[in-house]
């Protein structure tokens, strides 16, 4: 079922209630926990499957069978009619709404150096300003002690991310957001594959770059999948070189 039949079944059902939201989507506020289910308890009782719409059904109602089934129809490459620039929208709405972070596009194709600008400019670059949380004093402190009191992100953005084009579009990342405390490669289709989610992890260990998987049918439902690893410190030398390279 998708997300709106499993809705209007349960206000059928009288069970709608059980939401607990007020917001005027509600159907989106339980599809977003019954992402957040499967994707962090093991014994969800969910199972999602990459179809569009987007459908689930419970597993104990579902013989093996027709699982592999769909499965098998969840790896079958489908053309993606959007660019990256389309994406935009989509992570600067994640960004500001799960990680309370400011967005600015970047522009890279203005840039001086054409022949490499994809590997010195990121597509967006963000703030975070934890310090509207934090009592006046704490903050007069944190200047004091010449604290850091902000947190910069960047973001390289791929419509989709496969095995042929998973170390270019991984170490372009590395090159032109390695400057920030947390850089994210961020993608709206990834392979479905262990193999490949392996991998996936083995180089956010090694070199930092976290990966964030984008719902364009549902953006409540996008996700980090793999958190970047947080630098305490700002590369100021390549946040300097950018300054000079609009």
């Amino acid at each position: 079922m998708t997300i709106d039949e499993i809705w209007e079944y349960a206000k059928e059902k009288n069970y709608d209630y059980l939401v607990g939201t007020k917001g005027k989507t509600p159907w989106n506020t339980l599809g977003a926990r019954i992402y957040v289910d499967i994707r962090d308890n093991h014994n969800s009782p969910f199972i999602k499957i990459d179809s569009k719409p987007r459908k689930f059904f419970l597993k104990e109602f579902q013989q093996k069978t027709d699982i592999e089934k769909e499965e098998q129809e969840i790896v079958v490459p489908q053309r993606t009619f959007y660019t990256e620039r389309d994406l935009h929208p989509f992570l600067t709405y994640y960004a500001k709404t799960y990680l309370n972070v400011y967005c600015k596009i970047i522009y890279y194709e203005k840039s001086f150096k054409r022949t490499y600008n994809q590997w010195l400019h990121p597509d967006i670059v963000g703030v975070n300003f934890p310090i509207g949380e934090w009592e006046n004093d704490v903050i007069d402190l944190g200047i004091t002690l010449s604290g850091q009191l902000t947190r910069l992100y960047s973001f390289d953005l791929k419509k989709e991310i496969t095995f042929s084009n998973l170390r270019e579009s991984y170490f372009q990342a590395v090159s032109n957001s390695s400057w920030a405390n947390e850089g994210y490669l961020v993608t709206a289709k990834l392979l479905n594959d262990e193999e490949f989610h392996s991998e996936l992890r083995r180089l956010t260990s090694a070199f930092g770059i976290g990966i964030i998987k984008l719902d364009i049918e549902d953006p409540d439902a996008s996700e980090i999948l793999y958190p970047a690893i947080y630098k305490t410190d700002i590369d100021w030398e390549t946040v300097n070189k950018l300054s000079r390279k609009p």
